[in-house]
Order: C-alpha cells, then structure tokens, then sequence
C-alpha cells in the first residue's frame, strides 16, 4: 500500500498525529494517491482535508520512502513517500475521516497505540 505522509512537528518538538475515524492507531495526516497526483500532490491535498492546513506541494521537504506495518490493515505493509511540512502559524483541526487529533511527544507516547511508520521513524526520542 503506497501513501504519502507528514511530519509536522511543533516549537514543543511534538510530532502531530491523526486518528481516522473507526481506528484505534495514531499516525501521521496523509493518505492514498489519486489517479495521477504525484506524492507531494497527494500529501498537499490530504493535509487540507484532514487537518484544514494548507501546504503547497512545492512547499513540502522529501524525507525518502520509508516501509512499516499497516496500522489498521494486518499483514500488509505501508510504503510511505514522507515530507516535512511547515504550517506555520495554522492550526490543525478535525477533517475528513479523522475523529481525533493529538501532537504526540516522548513523554507521552507509551500509553497511545501509535501506527508502526510513526512510533519506528518518526517518533520524538
């Protein structure tokens, strides 16, 4: 399964995290290409639809590509096309399918059940 996927993080160095509707994992705002949207296209329209910021696709930093368990689909794998993005003075809200919003920090990860991808890769330490 091939998503592209955000690391945003705040002045605390807290990473923010999505839960979708109907799932119990954290992970970072992104999803699914469209037909023909290129990884940063996809992650720039996602981003406004699931949290109300909006980044242009120029505007977001390569990462790499980065493989992990599939949160919410068991046995599969996630390849995840990652950018950083700055949103400067936005605030991130509820959007789309998401139920929940959360920014996520060493200290208090143990206790939320974070998607693979986030808590391996991109997790503050």
């Amino acid at each position: 399964m091939h998503v592209s996927a955000a690391v945003i993080v705040d002045a605390e160095g807290r990473l923010l995290l999505v839960r979708k509707a109907g799932t119990t994992a954290f992970m970072q705002p992104g999803g699914k290409p469209e037909p023909g949207e290129s990884p940063s296209e996809t992650l720039s329209r996602e981003l406004a639809e699931e949290v109300g910021v909006s980044v242009a696709p120029a505007d977001l930093s390569s990462l790499g590509t980065f493989t992990a368990a599939a949160a919410n689909e068991p046995g599969f794998v996630v390849v995840a096309e990652v950018f950083a993005a700055d949103i400067g003075e936005q605030h991130p809200a509820v959007g789309a399918e998401i139920a929940e919003l959360r920014w996520v920090g060493a200290d208090d990860a143990d206790g939320i059940d974070i998607a693979p991808l986030a808590r391996e890769h991109f997790l503050p330490r």
